[in-house]
């Protein structure tokens, strides 16, 4: 399934972009060699930020196939090749305008920032290059979730922005057919973008109704928060699936955050777990019983509508354990539950895994300990230990989730083992 996801989603944006080639080649010539090579880049720009919109449009049907994670994961890098793009598409503007007019490239830029449409264009632009300075790795690992988020969305008034520029701009194409296909594309992308960002989550929480049932602390610094509602049962979600939550009479409409299902869904109750790590999981425990919530999911593709094998193995790191305890509780063949955390009171939700293993027959190991200490070197991870522990792992699909670097550890470790990539499923906790 998600290898034709993959297949129909690069097929689509390499027929856009020949033939938007073909279009201009025969139809968009600038003035000069250099608007020539302004405009090429501008309409890749533009074609980049219709694929970064789909992207992250969570259209139900790619979500389910490839997953948010994986999405996002494209989305970041992609962005960052629009950065570039954007950076071409400027420089030849300025370089080819001031060829035309004899100017110097300053005079040319403060000339172009007169012009209503050029100046939209760079207000446009120097939004862009702020969202791409906070994405950056070491910077967005310094902001608040909710901080970067807010301010990633900013990206949007860009778009709004980019595209009245291009409205006034209006001489890409000297052809009305041209033009018109453009145009199309657009809307097509953004209808997709309105659909799966407003219009499908509006009418899901309108429908459903969603409300706190109970919150349940489960140690410390970890809390469960039932969720219940209208209808459960048509809301298609899986075991492994996440939303992103909002408390709007608790924390505010902005404060949004992505946790997993730590309980496959059964038609009358939905339970997010969360550990303490930031202001908007921190409050948790504090949310009145009562109180509305809003709901946008369910997302991720870590289910088992992907499973190639009967038997599995389930790999968890700290409180990544959520969608794995989920998972446990499906039905299927022959199960191993490993479960990495540092000691045993770590072990989030310990209790009811046991249960469940118990009941499904299956194995669970719960691993100790930190990496790397000891002699020999605690590494439970490593090609051999794996291999020790689950003989027949080649013949398993695993399904891992945990902190980005343990996930990585696993991922490595599976591939020099032979396992297939099809039956690898990981999900990185950063994210869900």
């Amino acid at each position: 399934m998600g290898a034709v996801a993959r297949a129909v989603l690069w097929t689509a944006v390499a027929a856009h972009l020949l033939l938007v080639e073909y279009l201009f080649v025969r139809y968009g010539q600038g003035k000069n060699s250099l608007l020539t090579a302004g405009k090429f880049c501008g309409l890749h720009l533009a074609s980049v930020m219709m694929l970064q919109l789909v992207l992250v449009a969570r259209l139900p049907w790619l979500d389910r196939r490839i997953g948010m994670d994986r999405l996002t994961v494209w989305h970041r890098w992609i962005g960052f090749g629009l950065v570039w793009t954007l950076t071409l598409h400027f420089t030849f503007i300025v370089a080819g305008y001031a060829d035309l007019a004899a100017l110097s490239p300053w005079d040319t830029f403060l000339s172009l920032a007169g012009v209503t449409a050029s100046l939209l264009g760079m207000v446009a632009a120097a939004i862009i290059v702020v969202v791409a300075s906070i994405s950056v790795r070491y910077v967005r690992r310094r902001l608040p979730y909710e901080a970067w988020h807010a301010l990633h969305l900013l990206i949007y008034v860009a778009l709004g922005i980019g595209l009245v520029h291009q409205a006034m701009e209006g001489t890409t194409f000297d052809s009305t057919g041209a033009t018109a296909y453009w145009w199309a594309v657009w809307a097509l992308v953004l209808a997709a973008l309105l659909t799966g960002r407003v219009v499908l989550p509006l009418w899901r929480n309108l429908y459903h109704r969603f409300r706190v049932a109970a919150v349940v602390p489960e140690s410390d610094d970890v809390v469960s928060v039932h969720v219940t509602g209208r209808h459960l049962d048509r809301l298609p979600a899986r075991a492994g699936q996440f939303f992103i939550w909002r408390f709007p009479g608790h924390h505010g409409w902005w404060r949004a955050n992505p946790f997993s299902l730590s309980a496959a869904p059964n038609g009358r109750s939905l339970r997010l777990t969360a550990k303490a790590v930031g202001r908007g999981s921190a409050g948790l425990r504090a949310v009145p019983v009562g109180s509305r919530v809003f709901a946008e999911g369910p997302y991720g593709a870590f289910t088992t509508i992907h499973q190639s094998r009967p038997a599995s193995l389930l790999i968890a790191g700290g409180v990544g354990v959520t969608p794995i305890r989920a998972l446990l509780e499906e039905p299927g063949g022959p199960t191993t539950v490993l479960y990495r955390v540092h000691t045993a009171a770590d072990a989030v939700l310990l209790p009811e895994l046991r249960a469940l293993a118990k009941a499904r027959g299956a194995q669970l190991h719960v691993l100790t300990g930190r990496t790397g200490a000891g002699d020999p070197p605690n590494v439970p991870f490593a090609p051999a230990n794996l291999a020790a522990a689950i003989p027949d792992i080649v013949r398993r699909d695993v399904f891992v989730c945990g902190p980005p670097a343990m996930t990585d550890a696993v991922v490595h470790s599976l591939r020099a083992l032979g396992v297939p990539r099809r039956q690898v499923h990981a999900e990185k906790f950063s994210l869900a």
